[in-house]
């Protein structure tokens, strides 16, 4: 391929492109991997959670039955109780919490995504009207030119071309040899 040929250059930007492309895509599986991740890590962590909610919530309630037999310690146990009901309510509160991150994690993600997937495609758009405007435009222009003055240098050729020598005589220079 010759540098000064304009394919030569609309194949190197296609090349250029096409390289674009594969990062982004080699990108948005890289997000989209990172998502699946931070799913699955809360997802086990809700499940550790779960048991433990209802382990504290078993407490409580035994500790409510000992508080009735028990006046002395009646006290001591409803605020143990209490402290402990409110860490129940503070885990579920960040459990819920937690889930709605992921969720908004995960719409964040796809939307980028798709806005990912929408610049891909108007890039590529952009990319193909260029290509046909340059085509249009600069190429074909271009060869009709060429072949234009290839016409006329040939013209011209004929036009400031020398007589040609008269075939009536030998010249010295030049010996005729029949075979």
């Amino acid at each position: 391929m010759n540098p000064s040929d304009p394919q030569f250059w609309t194949m190197i930007f296609t090349i250029v492109i096409a390289i674009c492309f594969i990062v982004i895509t080699v990108a948005m599986i890289a997000i989209a991997m990172t998502v699946k991740r931070v799913i699955a890590t809360v997802s086990r962590v809700e499940q550790r959670v779960e048991p433990l909610i209802d382990k504290f919530n078993q407490i409580s309630v035994q500790g409510k039955d000992i508080s009735v037999g028990l006046n002395d310690v009646t006290a001591n146990l409803g605020t143990a109780t209490r402290y402990l009901a409110e860490s129940t309510e503070l885990i579920r509160e960040e459990v819920a919490d937690l889930r709605k991150i992921v969720s908004s994690t995960a719409i964040t993600a796809r939307d980028k995504v798709e806005m990912v997937s929408r610049t891909i495609d108007r890039t590529q758009m952009q990319v193909t009207n260029t290509t046909d405007f340059v085509q249009q435009k600069i190429v074909e222009p271009a060869r009709e030119i060429a072949a234009i003055m290839a016409g006329v240098k040939k013209g011209l050729e004929v036009l400031f071309a020398p007589a040609p020598k008269q075939i009536d005589r030998v010249y010295v220079e030049e010996e005729m040899f029949i075979g």
